[in-house]
Parts: structure tokens; C-alpha cells; sequence
């Protein structure tokens, strides 16, 4: 879809050689660790540089390092490195090593599924879940194994507050369906240092539909939950709220309340085009049906004054006091009340009030940055870092407190002919603890990459 969008740009002649951006971008940071620092500048850390490679181009400065690359052999002799790899967080492990874990967004059809491990397998037949990658503080790879396995198109997800990773199926097929022998559309808890504490367990309370992302409120314990929908009606933005809110790992097993966001007057989030536009009745409804058993979540009955949905719910995140979340872009051609080519929502729980506070698009050259953001996260050094999920060349980009956004890396990958390039997405960028480093996966062939440089 994206791919069309700029075909149909570059033929009406509304490409341009800049992003078109906006967005009370500053809003971004309060509150976090990267508040003080400065913007970067319009050109960030400067052009990207051609790899010689063909890999992965970066700023004059950058280097990047090949941690794991798919069809590989796994370190733990499980079998090989799987496919298609997505979201991904990174925790503190013990002397200065970095633990990684990794989605892996495999469907029935993916030809380098995660190997399927007695303890750590859901459904024999689904070939998604997770791997885990230990890596020192010289970039050296220690152990990659399985920590998840047997689920199915694993996303992203989000980490929480105690060190674990919550892996989010975007699927609602049945037993029955496509071979799976257990329903899907489940989001998993994974302890990346120890996978056996937390076992192969869907949080079933937390609601079977096309998950995405997670973040979670570290106050309260609340659970904010994206859906990613093509199809009308889109997907919905969920909380769940938790009977054990301050536990631990495996503490989301004890159940809770899953409710749907309804901002009251507005069906479709993709209506509202300025940024700064705001909500202070934000109402949050119980969902009928968490399980889905008859009837998907967004197709369900919510009472008089419906459901609020929104195009390609995507990342989602939590900084300072409020939840961030993604709409990767809004089509009226697929049902949307209006085409957008990215926003960025903030919620303040504590104000029960939401702002659109970014819009990318509407158009950009094939070769830039600058439409349907997807994973996303905050830099330690003072930015919001953006995985482009787009058509043409891929991007991971970032922006400026001051609203400036600039090129990182580039995927030089081509996956098609030279006559029609094709590269694969950027995905789970994340960072270090330390800010040292910055990890991110380019989705096919699937590689995770580690790049460090002269970060500010």
C-alpha cells in the first residue's frame, strides 16, 4: 500500500525533496530522562554514507555491526536462526552484557520458523515466537537461542517494568485455522534471561485480536494495547487493567478488566487532521468479549455510542506521564474517514485527555524518509528514533525535540531487481542501557544490527 501511495505522489508530481512534518514534537520528551538534551539540527549527524557492503548506510562516524542473520545456526544448537524479524527490547544482563529479545513475525507459510522446544513451544504448528541474543560490551555475541516458540506472526510487543518482554500475536486465526491446532491472537510474557520462568502461557485476559504493541503506565500497572487492522472496521486502542498491577513476572496470568477507548463524537481517529487537537472526555468501555470467541473485538456490539477505531495501530510506548501511540497511515480507498500517512497520539491517563501531537506526510522522494512510521522509541541522548515501514528505500529516522527529523540508516539491502528496488523494513529499534548502542532488525532478510558511533 505504501508502495502505491508514492507511485501515485511521484505521477500527480507531489513528491518533495524534504519531509513534510509537524507536530508539538517537545511534548515527546518531558518528563524523560532525555528532556535536557539538545536537538541535533536539520541534518542530525549529516549525510548518509553509501556501504560499501551493500548493507546498512550510515552517518560518516557510524558503524554497524551483524549480530545475527536469518538461516544461520543458533549458538544453543536448537536449530537456525528464524525469519522475519520484528520487534525487539533490550535489558540489562549481569557483567555489562546486553540481553536482546526478538520477534519473529512468522506465519503459517514462513520458510525459517522458530524451532519448536520442549516447555517452550504453544502450538506445535505455529512458527513465530521469540529468540534471545546475549551480547557483551564489545558487540561479541554470546548465546542466541529460542525463548519462545510455536506462536504465530509475533509483532511487537513492549518490555515491562520488571525486565521481561510482552510478544503480541497480530492474528485472530482459530484452531482449525491454517493448521494452528490452539487459538491465536494472544500476547505472551517472555523472560529473555530465563524463558522457562515463563513458559509458553497466553494472557488470555488480556484479549485475542490483531495485537501489536504494549506499553505499560509503571504507576498504576495499567497495559496500553494497539491493534494493527487493514481491513474496516480498524482496529481499536485497548487498556488492560491488571488484578495484580504491581507484580512481577507472570503476574498478568492473574487476570483483569480489558476496555476500549471511545472518544465521544469521533468513530475514526484518521478525522482529525491538526496537530495540538485535543479530548477531555475520553471514556473507556468494557469490551464484551475479550476472547473473541464469536465474534473479532472491533466487529463487537459496544453500547450507544459505538467504539473509536483508527487505521494500522502501531508502536506504542510510555514516557513521563502519558502513552504514545502510532497510526502508521489512514486510507479513505480501504474506509478510513480521512488519509493521513502517519500520526502520533498522546494519552494522559491523569487527565484523561487525548492529543494528536505528530502528522508525517503527506508526500516525500522514494529515496527519503518521511511516511508510515511503525516501531518506535525514545533515544537516550534526547530523540524519538522512527522505523519507516513504507515503499521504496527504508529508514530508520529520527526527530528533534524542535521537530527536525534526519536520516540514521538506510537499508542498502535490495530485495528486488534493479529496475524496481525493493527493501525490506526496519523494525524493533531499540537502545543499550547505557545509550552506548543502538539495536535494530531490518525485517527481510532478517538481520539485527548493532550501531554505535559519536552519539549526543
Amino acid at each position: 500500500m505504501s508502495a502505491t501511495r508514492r507511485q501515485i505522489l511521484a505521477r500527480t508530481g507531489a513528491s518533495a525533496t524534504a519531509i513534510a512534518f509537524s507536530g508539538a514534537v517537545p511534548e515527546l520528551f518531558t518528563g524523560t530522562a532525555s528532556a535536557a538534551a539538545p536537538g541535533l539540527g536539520h541534518h542530525g549527524y549529516g549525510p548518509l554514507v553509501p556501504d560499501p557492503d551493500g548493507l546498512l548506510d550510515l552517518p560518516k562516524g557510524f558503524r554497524y555491526k551483524v549480530l545475527s542473520r536469518e538461516g544461520d545456526p543458533l549458538r544453543s544448537g536448537e536449530g537456525t536462526v528464524p525469519g522475519n524479524h520484528d520487534g525487539m527490547a533490550a535489558f540489562a544482563g549481569r557483567r555489562g552484557r546486553v540481553r536482546l529479545v526478538r520477534n519473529h513475525e512468522n506465519r503459517n507459510t514462513a520458510p525459517l520458523p522458530v524451532p519448536a522446544v520442549p516447555g517452550l513451544t504453544y502450538d506445535p504448528m505455529g512458527k513465530g515466537g521469540c529468540t534471545t541474543l546475549e551480547v557483551d560490551g564489545r558487540g561479541h555475541v554470546l548465546d542466541e537461542r529460542v525463548a519462545l516458540a510455536g506462536t504465530a506472526v509475533n509483532c511487537a510487543g513492549g518490555p515491562t517494568p520488571w525486565g521481561t518482554w510482552l510478544t503480541c500475536e497480530e492474528t485472530e486465526d482459530k484452531a482449525g485455522t491454517n493448521g494452528y491446532t490452539k487459538d491465536h491472537g494472544f500476547i505472551f510474557e517472555v523472560d529473555g534471561a530465563d524463558p522457562r520462568r515463563t513458559g509458553a502461557v497466553p494472557l488470555t485476559a488480556m484479549g485475542r485480536f490483531q495485537h501489536e504493541a504494549v506499553a505499560i503506565d509503571p504507576g498504576s500497572g495499567i497495559v496500553y494495547e494497539t491493534e494493527d487492522a487493514f481491513d474496516k472496521p480498524f482496529g481499536l486502542f485497548y487498556r488492560f487493567l491488571p488484578e495484580k498491577p504491581r507484580g512481577g513476572t507472570g503476574s498478568l496470568r492473574a487476570g483483569g478488566a480489558l476496555e476500549a477507548m471511545r472518544v465521544p463524537g469521533v468513530p475514526d481517529l484518521s478525522a482529525v487532521q491538526e496537530t495540538g487537537t485535543s479530548f477531555d472526555r475520553v471514556e473507556w468501555v468494557p469490551v464484551p468479549d475479550p476472547l473473541a470467541v464469536g465474534t473479532p473485538v472491533r466487529f463487537q456490539d459496544f453500547g450507544p455510542g459505538g467504539i473509536t477505531h483508527a487505521q494500522k495501530l502501531e508502536g506504542c510506548y510510555w514516557g513521563g506521564r502519558s502513552v504514545y501511540f502510532v497510526s502508521s497511515f489512514a486510507q479513505r480507498t480501504a474506509g478510513s474517514a480521512a488519509d493521513h500517512f502517519g500520526q502520533v497520539w498522546k494519552y494522559e491517563p491523569h487527565r484523561r485527555r487525548l492529543t494528536l501531537v505528530i502528522v508525517f506526510g503527506p508526500g516525500t522522494d522514494v529515496q527519503l524518509p518521511g511516511e508510515s512510521p511503525d516501531n518506535i522509541c525514545l533515544a537516550p541522548g534526547g530523540g524519538l528514533m522512527v522505523c519507516e515501514d513504507g515503499g521504496g528505500a527504508q529508514h530508520v529516522y529520527g526527530v528533534t525535540r524542535k521537530g527536525e527529523v534526519y536520516a540514521l540508516a538506510r537499508n542498502a539491502q535490495s530485495l528486488g531487481s534493479p529496475e524496481d528496488p525493493e527493501w525490506g523494513e526496519f523494525a524493533g529499534v531499540t537502545f543499550a542501557p547505557d545509550g552506548s548502542t543502538m539495536y535494530v532488525n531490518c525485517y527481510a532478510p532478517g538481520t539485527t544490527f548493532a550501531v554505535t558511533g559519536p552519539w549526543r
